[in-house]
Order: C-alpha cells, then structure tokens, then sequence
C-alpha cells in the first residue's frame, strides 16, 4: 500500500470528500495520478483505506502559494486486505490521502474470487486485467451505449464470443456444447462474421434472414395482428377489430375442431388469413334478403345464409343478390356494407407483397404451410435446438420497416413463454433452470423506442415484460444503442450493469449519469473523451466503476465505415443496377 501522503481530508461525506493540497511541488510531482477518473485512497483511521474517484479538480491563490482541492467521491473501502464496495466508511477531517498504488489497484481486482471472467485491461494501468463476476453480468440486464464509431460493435461481439468461448478465430468449446443461448436482433447485418468460424471448429451458426426465417402470422396474439392488419385512426376502428376478431376465432375453431371450447384470439394455433380475408370481403358485400321469412343474407341464386356464424363466408367470396326495393325481390345491404372498403384493399395489398412471404406464406421444406402441430419447430428456429447453436443471429436488415416491431416483438414473446414454463417445469422438480437465455437488442432505438406511435406498441409491450420479468426466468437483455435517451425508461431502469462508450450527444450524456448508481456518475464526467474501444463499466457485475480497453474480437464484425481512399473512387461494376432493382422488389 502507499505511504506517501499528498494532502489531507478537508470535508467528507457519504458521498463526496473534499481534498486538500498544500504543496505545489507535490501537486506538480503527482499531476499524472490527478486526473479524473483515476483514484485516491484515504486513511479512516482504522487500519481501513477508503477508495476514492476523483471527480474535479481546482486551485486557489494565497500568500503562501497556491493550494489545490480535489473533490472525489468514496466508491469503496479495504478492509482485512479485501475490497468492499460502498460508503459505509467514511474517514474524517485531517485524515491523510496518498496515491493509490499499483499493489492496492491489484489487491482491489484480485480480493475477491466470484469476480474471474475477464473483460478487458485497465486503461489506467494496462498491465492489470478487469475481472467481472459473470454470473451477476449475464443473469441480469446489461445496457451498452456508445456513439457511432465509438466501437460498439466490436464490444458487443467481444462480450458474446468470451462468452461462448470463441477467441482468435477458435472455439475453446468444440469438445462440449453448453447450454447457453445468444439471440442477437441483428438490424445491420453485421454480426454473422463474428461467429463464422471454420468448419473444423464445429461452431454451428444460426443465422436467420428474412429468406430463412419461418415466423407464421398464426403466432401472433392480438395486438400484432391488429398493428399488422388494421389501422387504428380510421372512424370504423372498432368495427374493423371486432369482426376480424370474430373472423380469427372462428377460423381457428375451424382447423382446430379440437380445441373448439380452448381457443381464443391469443391462442398460438392455426388459422387461413386468407379465409379470414373471404370472410371480411362477404361481410363487406353483404346483402340481406327482406321477403317474409328471410331476413338473413342471400345470395344471387336464391340460397340464404341461416348460418348465425357464417361459416360459408370463409370459402369463397359469394355472389349476392342485388339490393332492391320492389315487394318481389326486396333486399337491403348488410350491416357492414362498403364499410370495409379500406381495410379489404389493405388486406390484399399484404398478403401480396412478398417481403412479408416469411409471415403471410411461411412454408416448411416441402412447401406446404406449417400448421399448429408444426409449433415446437418454429420454435427451434430460435432456441438453437435445429443445429446446437450457442448464438441465433435474427438478421433484421431486410425486414420491412412497418412489420419490424412486430418481428422483434412476436420472437421475444415465443422466447419468453419458453423460459418461463421451462423454469415453472424445473421448479416444480426442485431443480433450477438450466438453459439461461440473452437477447441483445442491437440498434435498440429502433424498435423499443422512449416515444413512438401503435407501431412500436408491441415490441416495446414484449421487451419492457422481459426486462421487468425476464431474470426470474434465466431470460436477460443486452440493450445496446447510439442514443440512450431516445430508448424506453422502463427497459434501461432495470438494467444491473452498464457499458458506456465514447458519447458525444450531452442529452446522451446526461441519461446515462442519471442511469448510473449514485457512487459512480462522477465517473461518467469521461464519457465524451473515452478513445474508440474504451468503456466505462459500472454495476453489479464490476467491484468498482472503471474503464476498460477491450481486445478488438476475432474474427470482427463487418461494422467497418466505407474508406474514402480505397472504396470512393472505385468503378460501380461489381453488382449491375438491374441486379439491386431486382433484389430490392424480390423478383429474384
């Protein structure tokens, strides 16, 4: 431990201690250890050393020279040769400082031994390495934040190939598969080089896009069908959510004779969208024959629809009989007449579009459409049950914005309900459950936004259960963007640890501090001048806030910006215009 005194405690309290410097020559000799961010230990006058951050610094003028104050703030003590996070100890006026040493940093990183899973070296002294403890990191909700071009992509596939054990392109794994799963929304298509590895690594890589991604419409609950199918500023609203509601159960009650008394408009069972079209579309066109003894719908060749449920509308789209108003063939529109217009030509317009084929006309190998018995291998598309796989990338990039949240929305669900009847199973058994599960929410602004309309209702819905219910289950969130304060308070509030990269935007700046534990968001003051691939690190996981430098992954990501010297004046030869045009209207 250090005994070199540099100044002594003027005030002190649970949550900042004023030092001071009297000595100039002093000041001068250890100006490279005053620097904020760095750390300063403390005599309590019981063989304790407090540990503190330093947060500002500022001198004044006097006859005698100039005295310099540093005002820092306790993070922790040592006791019995052990780091303990905390203020419990506060020391007391007059009480002397010195430098914090390299053997006490050392003793701080190496006391306590659930803290052993590697992250990164110290960027004040890059000879010792953080150690985090893994269980408090991955059971619970990591936020990582940082502006573009600060390195957050590389981190975040740092953080995950430790995790499964993938390092300078090997897989320390390859003799055992563990548990674990990764499930990485993956907006840019950025990640799959990352874990790309050799064929004789037996690294299996789950990567779905939107070719290879089975999510049938069926799955939806409530809400994502209506966000999908119905507009919800249109006047006729409620009479569009009821009859498609109807429509639904009915249809589900149709193809799934068995479950006749079990289903309801959430249950995740087989229906045909495009009979519930039909059965919109009649309604739609609907006419009522008024002759005595009729007063139900009917149809151009004299047949009436007695029907309460209308069965028949699921099959085709009838013909009716024309409204009139002679006393021999007096008929009047339905009730619904022309009033679906909008939401029928919406309808069509989806189950067309072939961007949406992996929700509207998902279809196993043979091409025949999956049905409810189908649902435990829909499933395994993300649990890495198909091909072993410890990292599912969902590759989002080509997912149409307007059905984005509904994406991201529907998988976190089927996740959630997996985690959460295999804990109750497990429970049940007194045992614990064994298939920990993380989604990382790449981009997460996009999709689980602080405001935004219907459209993001349902993502937002699915992530905020996770983040509040999720860690009971073995189910945590990496929640990573380039702009903090434009995510939902409800998902960074329950986050245990934070990672924050360089950030330029002070908004940025300022939602993170107030994120951060109160012992830490000095700290936070270096965030605008961290170098690209450095991080502060703060929360359950770390014994004491610090920043880090993280080796870059490898394999990288493809994050890389375009390099003006070497891509700029490139000749555009490689794919044809006519090549883009084609993918991008999915006429391939």
């Amino acid at each position: 431990m250090s005994t070199t005194n540099i100044g002594k405690v003027l005030e002190s309290s649970p949550n900042a201690i004023l030092i001071e410097i009297n000595d100039e020559k002093v000041f001068e000799a250890h100006k490279k250890d005053f620097q904020i961010g760095k750390y300063l230990e403390i005599d309590e006058g019981n063989l304790n050393k407090v540990i503190a951050v330093i947060q500002n610094i500022k001198s004044n003028a006097s006859e005698s020279g100039l005295k310099f104050f540093i005002q820092t703030q306790p993070i922790g003590y040592i006791e019995n040769e052990e780091f303990h996070r905390g203020s419990a100890v506060i020391p007391s006026p007059t009480e002397p400082v010195s430098v914090v040493e390299d053997s006490t940093i050392k003793l701080i990183y190496d006391s306590n031994k659930d803290f052993n899973f590697p992250f990164g070296k110290l960027v004040q002294n890059k000879t010792i390495d953080l150690k985090i403890d893994a269980n408090k990191f991955f059971g619970k909700h990591i936020a990582l934040v940082g502006s573009t071009g600060s390195g957050k992509s590389c981190t975040v596939a740092k953080i995950l190939q430790d995790a499964v054990g993938i390092d300078k392109k090997k897989n320390h794994n390859a003799a055992q598969q563990k548990n674990a799963h990764i499930i990485i929304f993956d907006i840019h298509s950025e990640y799959k080089s990352a874990f790309d590895l050799h064929s004789d690594e037996k690294f299996n890589l789950n990567n779905l896009d939107a070719e290879s991604l089975k999510l049938p419409y069926w799955l939806m609950n409530s809400e994502e069908l209506e966000s999908l199918f119905i507009e919800g500023n249109e006047n006729n609203h409620h009479n569009q959510v009821s009859q498609f509601k109807r429509a639904v159960i009915l249809n589900k009650e149709k193809h799934n004779p068995t479950l006749k008394d079990k289903v309801n408009y959430d249950t995740p069972v087989y229906f045909d969208i495009n009979e519930v079209y039909n059965y919109i579309w009649n309604l739609n066109n609907e006419v009522i024959g008024k002759l005595a003894s009729e007063n139900c719908p009917k149809l151009s060749d004299g047949t009436l629809i007695t029907d309460s449920e209308k069965k028949d509308y699921f099959n085709n789209k009838l013909d009716f009989i024309t409204q009139s108003t002679a006393a021999a063939t007096k008929a009047s529109n339905g009730a619904f007449y022309g009033e679906f217009n909008r939401f029928i030509s919406r309808l069509e317009t989806k189950l067309s579009d072939k961007r949406l084929h992996f929700i509207l006309n998902a279809q196993k190998k043979d091409g025949t459409s999956f049905q409810t018995t189908d649902f435990g291998d829909i499933l395994k598309q993300f649990l890495g049950y198909l091909d072993k796989s410890n990292i599912t990338i969902i590759d989002l990039s080509g997912i149409p914005f307007e059905v984005l949240s509904i994406t991201v929305s529907l998988i976190s669900r089927l996740v959630f309900d997996f985690a959460f009847h295999y804990s109750k199973i497990k429970h049940a058994n007194d045992e614990q459950n064994d298939i920990p599960f993380m989604i990382v929410c790449e981009e997460a602004h996009n999709y689980i936004p602080k405001t935004g309309g219907a459209e993001y209702k349902a993502s937002k819905k699915s992530i905020e259960r996770i983040a509040k219910e999720g860690r009971k289950y073995g189910l945590s969130l990496m929640v990573v963007s380039q702009r903090p304060s434009e995510v939902s308070e409800t998902i960074f509030s329950q986050c245990n640890n934070f990672i924050s990269l360089r950030l330029t935007n002070v908004n940025d700046q300022s939602y993170v501090k107030a994120l951060m534990p109160e012992n830490s968001n000095a700290i936070a003051d270096i965030l605008p001048n961290l170098g690209s691939g450095e991080c502060l690190i703060v929360g359950d996981a770390t014994l004491i806030p610090s920043v880090v430098k993280l080796d870059l992954p490898d394999p990288q990501p493809k994050s890389q910006s375009v390099k003006f010297k070497d891509e700029w004046h490139k000749v555009w030869k490689d794919v044809s215009f006519e090549e883009i045009i084609k993918k991008w209207k999915k006429e391939d």
